[in-house]
């Protein structure tokens, strides 16, 4: 733990590739932790809202940067009362250090979730809720792996259950270290 409380652990990936379930399992296993979903705020605006696309227009952007803030404010509360904040959200590309950079908590993680686009696919055709809307998996990857800082714990978790992800987060969690000065 830090000097300002718990840490924060964010959990990010393109959409399907497991960040809700591996987030909550990872707070399950920890002793005292919170799991913060990200997207819940974007679900908070109940009119008005204008959904992130491939060609975001300004509001859309403005609206993504109020629920990420948002996020880690949830996140930074958790920790500052003493719970790990598994902070789950979509972050990718050079906006993933900006978004580590809100959080106030110390020791901040990183763990990007990153199957192969055919993997997320699969995984998005099989599970209930449709997420993609204007993206594709290959687009997200595409932003994933392009422009993402490679800081913090990248895993390919296309050949993982959640369990066995869970457990090498869980076991390589000092690879995932964003800040170094404690």
């Amino acid at each position: 733990m830090g000097s300002r409380g718990a840490p924060v652990i964010v959990i990010t990936g393109a959409m399907a590739a497991g960040k809700s379930t591996v987030a909550q399992g990872l707070a399950e296993r920890l002793p005292r932790a919170a799991h913060v979903r990200g997207d819940v705020f974007r679900r908070m605006i109940v009119s008005g809202r204008e959904e992130v696309t491939p060609a975001a227009a300004a509001g859309a952007t403005a609206q993504l940067w109020l629920r990420y803030r948002l996020a880690a404010a949830a996140a930074d509360g958790y920790a500052r009362a003493g719970f790990t904040a598994v902070l789950q959200d979509v972050v990718l590309g050079p906006d993933l250090t900006r978004y580590l950079d809100l959080l106030t908590a110390r020791p901040r993680f990183a763990v990007v979730l990153a199957p192969p686009p055919d993997v997320l696919a699969e995984r998005d055709r099989r599970r209930g809720k449709r997420g993609y809307g204007a993206w594709t998996a290959q687009a997200l990857d595409a932003s994933l792996r392009s422009g993402t800082p490679r800081r913090g714990l990248w895993l390919d978790t296309g050949s993982q259950t959640p369990d066995e992800t869970i457990t090498e987060v869980l076991a390589r969690l000092p690879e995932a270290r964003w800040d170094r000065d404690g």
